[in-house]
């Protein structure tokens, strides 16, 4: 595949719309409308060598998928191929390399947070989205693993639902438009800061109007978890499908991730459940290990999933103040606590999911949790 830059002059474009890491499928931002005189770039590659080998049945390797992705991020790919890339991609599970080189393209394309914390001792709780909503579970597990001193870059946006991590974080008091700086600056004085989506992604609004028409889940629900914009090397990342663990496993280990977990529900959550088991795959040390719990083997009760889905956003965001404070003593804060420990765990805090379950109880209890979030609140407005 050869790449040619055509020569033309661009514009400055404002961009609305979203994309959403976790909690739904997810938009990218969306080019406004040109001004006059204003020229959008040409499309200048064409993959149909690629779209043939795949519709044959071939995979990519590495380095080809590094090449068209570079080129769809670039604007230089046009909207009919990329349907039918993403729609070829998506009858299948994507391989390591596949997934690898899509995301070090994605990364390189991310807009960073300028922190001084190690991203090696760095957290991130999003998951894929595509999974039936309960509520905002990743999102308190993040906070609770920030008040136990593990730095969290809890990475997230706007949902389908309206009851994403932006807009909870949004209705409890978080600032979203903050910038990279703000951001950085809430890591290192309160533990933890939230990355929205839409200020970091800029190049994946080449991709917008073709994610918008496709009904059904693309590989950039699975690369969106592993673009962490301060570059979190540990994970909590939930999947839609348990038929992409072993291959997520697969490629945070072979994108230096320091520790992981992936997990995926029995029934079909993207987080740990306690309405059914969990499949987990633990990724530390390049191995990768595969197993599942339930409730109760971290002491916790089984509970009917009814009990911890928020219908409205009021409902949502209720759920993770109320578990946070510890006014919540059911269903709703042990979902958040066995979510908690595995966060705990991926951020290097306890070595088991049970020892993580006590460790969330007095996060909580101790009201370091609720701390943690008021601090967030404070700092993302600049005090």
């Amino acid at each position: 595949m050869q790449v040619r830059f055509s020569k033309q002059l661009y514009g400055h474009h404002g961009w609305s719309d979203h994309l959403s890491v976790g909690g739904g499928l997810y938009h990218e931002p969306v080019a406004q409308g040109q001004t006059s005189g204003e020229l959008m770039p040409q499309p200048t590659i064409d993959l149909q060598d690629v779209l043939k080998h795949l519709h044959g049945g071939g995979t990519l390797d590495q380095q080809k998928m590094t090449e068209v992705f570079e080129a769809m991020m670039s604007g230089l790919v046009d909207n009919t191929q990329i349907a039918s890339l993403l729609s070829l991609l998506a009858t299948r599970i994507p391989t390591t390399d596949e997934l690898v080189g899509a995301a070090r393209v994605m990364r390189q394309h991310v807009t960073h947070i300028p922190t001084s914390i190690p991203p090696e001792k760095m957290l991130d709780t999003a998951g894929t989205g595509g999974a039936p909503k309960t509520f905002n579970v990743s999102t308190a597990a993040a906070i609770i693993a920030a008040s136990a001193g593990i730095p969290t870059a809890k990475h997230g946006n706007r949902s389908r639902t309206g009851r994403g991590s932006a807009e909870v974080l949004d209705r409890l008091g978080i600032n979203l438009d903050a910038s990279p700086e703000v951001q950085a600056r809430c890591l290192e004085l309160t533990g933890t800061c939230f990355c929205f989506a839409i200020r970091h992604h800029p190049a994946t609004r080449y991709v917008v109007p073709v994610r918008k028409s496709l009904a059904f889940p693309t590989i950039f629900n699975l690369l969106g978890p592993l673009t962490n914009p301060a570059g979190a090397r540990r994970q909590l990342m939930g999947i839609w499908d348990a038929s992409y663990g072993q291959v997520v496993s697969e490629g945070l280990r072979a994108l230096d991730s320091v520790e992981a977990l992936v997990a995926h529900s029995h029934d079909g959550l993207d987080e740990l459940s306690i309405s059914a088991p969990t499949t987990l795959w633990h990724v530390c040390g390049g191995d990768i290990e595969q197993f599942d719990i339930s409730p109760e083997s971290v002491g916790l009760e089984t509970a009917d999933r009814s009990l911890v889905t928020a219908n409205t956003l009021d409902d949502a965001v209720s759920m993770v103040r109320s578990v946070l404070n510890g006014s919540e003593q059911g269903p709703p804060r042990s979902m958040v606590l066995l979510n908690a420990a595995a966060a705990m765990w991926a951020g290097g805090r306890v070595d088991s999911l049970k020892d993580g379950v006590g460790a969330a109880v007095d996060e909580i209890d101790s009201g370091r949790s609720m701390q943690t979030l008021e601090h967030l609140i404070a700092v993302s407005h600049g005090s």
